[in-house]
């Protein structure tokens, strides 16, 4: 199960108005004193943002190495995608047409967006509470980061980027049939009253929205596992090991109560038969899910010995 000290780089504001990103000691950014000080002005200006009051999103002005590693990445991915991901996404990333030779600004993205799913960005510094991410999930916002990974290895992030939170996501989420998806998740935690419960819906979502695959008729009929999560959308090693790992069937005890690390490429992933079923089983289950609909599926995990039951 997710564990939030598992996730992201905490954010401090010192009584000086500076910001400080802290950095774990495996990042590629941790001893470059140039990449601490810029992060913690991008997650400033997030900090310093008044969302209440209706203020403009941040903008940022990225510098040329901040560009390159987007439009390396952008270039890197864009076969990837050609070749693991579902024909949904494809659809809806042609739709989006996010700009491959720039880092978009947030605002940018929201008027690309919301013309196709009503879907808006706003200003992250970094971990946003559960709640609060569910709750604006549920009113179809999506809270991004706007720093960039370190230029000296643009083909991996140890923390969600703006390039998964807007490549990844961002792209799935021109999709009319993955944004009410999405939009259902954050809806159904928000309705939760337990922590146990909500913690079981971020973990369906994890092993659907985040890491999801799903199969797809390939060009001579035979069945191929596509790629719709964006952690692996995102990620240019885990497109080309996803298909490698053990492929299990949707399953929603399963996926509510695995144990799992971020940090590393998922080694179990839980498939759709279609893009339908995927809707049928993750969707509905956001749809309608409560306390009790939670603690049902928790009992099923223990009786099935998926997790150790409690004393």
């Amino acid at each position: 199960m997710f564990e939030d000290g598992q996730l992201y780089s905490p954010v401090t504001e010192h009584e000086d108005g500076t910001v400080q990103v802290h950095l774990a000691d495996t990042h590629p950014g941790k001893d470059d004193a140039h990449y601490l000080r810029r992060r913690g002005e991008i997650a400033g200006a997030a900090l310093r943002w008044d969302r209440a009051g209706g203020a403009p999103l941040p903008t940022i002005e990225y510098t040329d190495t901040e560009h390159a590693v987007w439009a390396e990445v952008c270039r890197e991915l864009a076969p990837k995608h050609l070749r693991y991901a579902h024909s949904e996404f494809l659809a809806a990333k042609d739709r989006l047409d996010l700009p491959t030779d720039h880092v978009p600004q947030l605002h940018e993205v929201t008027e690309r967006l919301e013309p196709l799913t009503g879907w808006t960005y706003i200003a992250a510094p970094g971990l946003v509470p559960l709640r609060e991410f569910y709750g604006d999930l549920g009113q179809r916002t999506f809270s991004s980061t706007q720093y960039l990974r370190h230029a000296s290895q643009p083909l991996y992030t140890p923390e969600p980027d703006i390039i998964h939170e807007v490549i990844g996501h961002g792209n799935g989420l021109a999709s009319e049939r993955f944004a009410r998806i999405t939009e259902a998740a954050g809806q159904a935690l928000t309705r939760m009253e337990s922590e146990e419960a909500a913690k079981l819906v971020a973990d369906v979502f994890w092993f659907s929205m985040e890491f999801g695959v799903i199969y797809e008729a390939g060009p001579v009929g035979a069945r191929e596992l596509k790629a719709y999560g964006a952690g692996i959308l995102s990620s240019f090693g885990e497109m080309d090991e996803f298909r490698e790992m053990e492929i299990r069937d949707l399953d929603l005890a399963d996926m509510g109560t695995l144990n799992y690390d971020i940090t590393q490429y998922q080694p179990i992933l839980f498939a759709a038969k279609d893009l339908g079923h995927l809707e049928d089983v993750v969707g509905d289950f956001f749809a309608t899910a409560d306390d009790d609909a939670c603690a049902r599926l928790r009992r099923e995990a223990e009786g099935r010995g998926l997790v150790p039951e409690r004393v």
